[in-house]
Protein backbone atom coordinates (compact mmCIF):
# COMPACT_ATOMS: atom_id res chain seq x y z
CA UNK A 1 0.00 0.00 0.00
CA UNK A 2 2.41 2.60 1.10
CA UNK A 3 2.17 6.19 1.21
CA UNK A 4 2.47 8.23 -2.04
CA UNK A 5 3.06 11.64 -3.31
CA UNK A 6 4.91 15.28 -2.94
CA UNK A 7 8.15 14.59 0.11
CA UNK A 8 8.62 17.96 1.72
CA UNK A 9 11.13 17.29 3.89
CA UNK A 10 11.14 18.76 7.59
CA UNK A 11 12.35 22.53 7.65
CA UNK A 12 14.54 21.08 10.76
CA UNK A 13 17.62 20.89 8.81
CA UNK A 14 19.06 17.92 11.22
CA UNK A 15 15.52 15.75 10.53
CA UNK A 16 15.85 16.13 7.24
CA UNK A 17 19.46 15.15 6.71
CA UNK A 18 18.93 12.26 8.98
CA UNK A 19 15.91 10.63 7.14
CA UNK A 20 17.71 11.38 3.86
CA UNK A 21 21.05 9.51 5.39
CA UNK A 22 18.77 6.42 7.05
CA UNK A 23 16.73 5.72 3.50
CA UNK A 24 19.59 6.37 1.31
CA UNK A 25 21.41 3.33 3.61
CA UNK A 26 18.74 1.29 4.09
CA UNK A 27 19.39 2.31 8.09
CA UNK A 28 22.28 1.57 8.21
CA UNK A 29 23.95 5.09 8.16
CA UNK A 30 21.73 7.34 10.70
CA UNK A 31 20.20 5.09 12.59
CA UNK A 32 20.53 6.41 16.05
CA UNK A 33 19.52 10.22 18.04
CA UNK A 34 22.73 12.01 17.09
CA UNK A 35 25.52 10.75 19.61
CA UNK A 36 23.46 8.64 22.01
CA UNK A 37 23.72 5.73 19.93
CA UNK A 38 20.15 4.87 20.76
CA UNK A 39 18.43 3.73 18.06
CA UNK A 40 15.36 5.50 15.85
CA UNK A 41 12.81 4.58 13.25
CA UNK A 42 11.51 6.55 10.50
CA UNK A 43 8.06 7.48 10.62
CA UNK A 44 5.89 8.40 7.11
CA UNK A 45 2.67 10.37 7.23
CA UNK A 46 0.39 12.39 4.93
CA UNK A 47 0.64 16.26 6.00
CA UNK A 48 -2.72 16.65 7.39
CA UNK A 49 -2.88 20.32 6.36
CA UNK A 50 -0.81 20.02 2.78
CA UNK A 51 -1.50 16.31 2.07
CA UNK A 52 2.46 16.24 1.44
CA UNK A 53 4.10 13.13 2.60
CA UNK A 54 6.33 14.00 5.57
CA UNK A 55 8.81 11.99 7.48
CA UNK A 56 10.00 12.07 11.05
CA UNK A 57 12.50 10.05 13.39
CA UNK A 58 11.34 8.98 16.14
CA UNK A 59 12.91 6.49 19.26
CA UNK A 60 12.78 2.94 18.30
CA UNK A 61 10.65 1.79 21.04
CA UNK A 62 9.33 -1.87 19.82
CA UNK A 63 7.75 -4.69 21.07
CA UNK A 64 6.22 -7.83 19.29
CA UNK A 65 6.76 -6.50 16.59
CA UNK A 66 4.71 -2.87 17.09
CA UNK A 67 5.54 0.16 18.17
CA UNK A 68 5.46 3.28 20.19
CA UNK A 69 4.78 6.54 18.68
CA UNK A 70 5.48 9.14 21.68
CA UNK A 71 4.40 12.48 20.78
CA UNK A 72 6.68 14.37 22.97
CA UNK A 73 8.24 17.45 21.53
CA UNK A 74 10.57 17.56 23.97
CA UNK A 75 8.08 18.68 26.27
CA UNK A 76 7.22 21.49 24.81
CA UNK A 77 3.53 22.92 25.77
CA UNK A 78 2.19 22.15 22.43
CA UNK A 79 1.98 18.49 20.47
CA UNK A 80 4.68 18.15 17.58
CA UNK A 81 2.97 18.81 14.14
CA UNK A 82 3.03 15.06 12.83
CA UNK A 83 0.77 14.72 16.03
CA UNK A 84 -1.99 16.18 14.00
CA UNK A 85 -1.36 13.84 10.71
CA UNK A 86 -2.01 10.96 12.60
CA UNK A 87 -5.38 12.40 14.52
CA UNK A 88 -6.36 12.85 10.41
CA UNK A 89 -4.86 9.82 8.82
CA UNK A 90 -4.09 6.87 10.85
CA UNK A 91 -2.14 4.95 8.00
CA UNK A 92 1.76 5.35 8.26
CA UNK A 93 4.66 3.84 7.35
CA UNK A 94 7.33 2.73 9.71
CA UNK A 95 10.96 2.15 8.26
CA UNK A 96 13.11 -0.27 11.07
CA UNK A 97 15.99 -1.37 8.86
CA UNK A 98 16.09 -1.93 4.86
CA UNK A 99 12.26 -1.80 4.17
CA UNK A 100 9.90 0.08 5.08
CA UNK A 101 6.07 -1.19 5.89
CA UNK A 102 2.70 0.15 6.17
CA UNK A 103 0.99 0.57 9.99
CA UNK A 104 -2.11 1.87 11.48
CA UNK A 105 -1.58 4.10 14.83
CA UNK A 106 -3.95 4.19 17.80
CA UNK A 107 -4.28 6.51 20.81
CA UNK A 108 -3.52 4.57 23.66
CA UNK A 109 -4.84 4.79 27.20
CA UNK A 110 -5.46 3.91 30.67
CA UNK A 111 -3.52 0.50 31.62
CA UNK A 112 -2.02 -0.26 27.96
CA UNK A 113 -0.85 3.57 28.19
CA UNK A 114 1.08 2.66 30.95
CA UNK A 115 3.00 -0.72 29.66
CA UNK A 116 3.58 1.30 26.91
CA UNK A 117 5.03 4.72 28.62
CA UNK A 118 7.24 2.39 30.92
CA UNK A 119 8.69 0.62 27.41
CA UNK A 120 9.45 4.13 26.09
CA UNK A 121 11.19 5.65 29.36
CA UNK A 122 12.91 2.17 29.72
CA UNK A 123 14.18 2.43 25.56
CA UNK A 124 14.59 6.32 26.11
CA UNK A 125 14.81 8.12 29.68
CA UNK A 126 14.35 11.46 28.75
CA UNK A 127 10.94 10.95 28.14
CA UNK A 128 10.13 11.08 32.03
CA UNK A 129 11.84 14.40 32.46
CA UNK A 130 9.72 15.37 28.91
CA UNK A 131 6.50 14.74 31.08
CA UNK A 132 7.77 16.10 34.24
CA UNK A 133 7.95 19.81 32.14
CA UNK A 134 5.03 19.71 29.98
CA UNK A 135 2.21 20.47 30.88
CA UNK A 136 0.07 17.96 28.88
CA UNK A 137 -0.07 14.49 29.03
CA UNK A 138 2.07 12.91 26.24
CA UNK A 139 0.27 11.45 23.84
CA UNK A 140 1.16 7.86 23.13
CA UNK A 141 0.05 6.01 19.92
CA UNK A 142 0.83 2.18 18.82
CA UNK A 143 1.75 1.71 15.39
CA UNK A 144 0.82 -2.12 14.43
CA UNK A 145 2.01 -3.51 11.07
CA UNK A 146 -0.69 -4.22 8.44
CA UNK A 147 -0.67 -6.20 5.20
Amino acid sequence: MGIEGEYEPSTWGWVAEQVEEYEASNGTRANTLRDTGLPIIVMTTVGHKTGKVRKVPLMRVEHEGEYAIVASKGGAPAHPGWYHNLMADSHVTIQDGPAPFDAEVRLVDGDERSVWWHRSVEAYPPYAEYQEKAERQIPLFIASPVD
